[in-house]
């Protein structure tokens, strides 16, 4: 039992991972799908949400942010919601975790050292032609995770990119599989229909029938650069046990992985989110993991937002931001790591502090 975690399956899986040496990947990419308007508020406006995730692993690395002006943050009212960049920045250093950044495919650019995928970034899924290099990042990626599986005893993979659960969504009913109305989005009124909207017109576009294509051709066609690279670092990593640090999106990648591999054994693979995606009234991210297999383990994060004194953090609890650059799993693993959710929580209100 860790403290502040609530599990949907086994726990088994994180029994062992409590006395790993884990290391942290976050994998940054673009779809230039989260400049559609009104799809996705991770950004100031939709021309910015294109530096959202080179900043946020800016900030990770260099505590701030060089690609814009300011941190990404959603501001209601009087008060900002911070990034979820903060809660993994705060959680890694609590914990002691070391990170590496993968960078599948992005438009901008951080100025940090990143491991590069692929030479292209994801297009607007309404073209039908998302990613135009799937096969490179898959392959460039495999490479990585045999080498990242090798080195270390449990692997934590985050991902940042705007509007990160349309491509998810995509990539879902592009392999057939009932997610309308049950993706989540960092907004406390979910774009549905415009989501929908968007991946039938890519996936009419693509010729794509749902259900008859792979995964190759479903990311290509209405997918994103990091859902592929994930996808690979998992399946190339061996035996190693993975949490799979994110909400909606890391579904997605669970279903390229058994697109890929049919007989993938998902015992090993855990996805951790936070509270506010695993009781997301207008998503079901427990019936996603359902339909794709039942061996995935979900495991469920409060970090007692309603407690902390910053109103930015508090916005998480009424349906703001939620989950992202794999907060989640940062979190889980501080946690398991000896953390008390009270002194997580402390933490990320001093790294808010200190990136107003």
């Amino acid at each position: 039992m860790i403290d502040g975690v609530t599990t949907y399956g086994s726990s088994e899986l994180l029994d062992e991972i409590k006395y790993t040496e884990p290391v942290f990947i976050c994998t940054i990419g673009t779809t230039e799908t989260s400049k559609i308007e009104g799809i996705t508020g991770a950004g100031a406006d939709p021309e910015l949400t294109e530096y959202t995730p080179a900043a946020d692993v800016e900030l990770m690395v260099l505590g701030q942010v060089r690609c814009m002006d300011n941190i990404a943050q959603t501001v209601i009212g009087d008060a900002a919601a911070p990034t979820p960049a903060i809660l993994t920045k705060a959680s890694l250093e609590l914990a002691d975790i070391p990170f590496v950044i993968v960078d599948a495919g992005s438009k901008i650019k951080p100025e940090i050292e990143c491991m590069n995928m692929g030479r292209e970034y994801g297009r607007d899924i309404r073209t039908g032609k998302a990613v135009l290099n799937p096969l490179e990042i898959y392959e460039n990626a495999k490479e990585l995770g045999t080498k990242l599986g090798m080195m270390h005893d449990s692997l934590v993979i985050g991902e940042s990119i705007a509007a990160g659960t349309t491509t998810a969504l995509g990539v879902l009913k592009a392999l057939g599989y009932d997610a309308d109305g049950k993706i989540s989005g960092c907004t406390p009124v979910n774009p549905h229909q415009l989501k929908i909207d968007v991946v039938n017109e890519g996936l009419k576009n693509s010729g794509i029938t749902p259900g008859e294509c792979d995964a190759f051709q479903a990311v290509g066609a209405v997918g994103d650069p990091t859902i592929i690279a994930i996808a690979s670092l998992v399946l190339a990593s061996g035996a190693t046990p993975i949490i799979l640090a994110g909400g909606t999106q890391m579904v997605a990648v669970c279903a390229v992985i058994k697109s890929i591999n049919p007989n993938f054994d998902f015992s090993r693979v855990n996805i951790a989110t936070t509270i506010y995606v695993a009781e997301d009234e207008n998503a079901d991210i427990v019936n996603l993991i359902e339909q794709i297999d039942p061996e995935i383990s979900l495991h469920v994060v409060d970090p007692k937002f309603e407690d902390s004194e910053n109103p930015g953090i508090r916005l998480y609890t009424e349906g703001f931001i939620k989950e992202g650059a794999g907060a989640g799993g940062a979190m889980l693993t501080a946690l398991m790591r000896g953390a008390s959710v009270s002194s997580l929580r402390n933490k990320i209100e001093k790294v808010c502090q200190l990136n107003k």
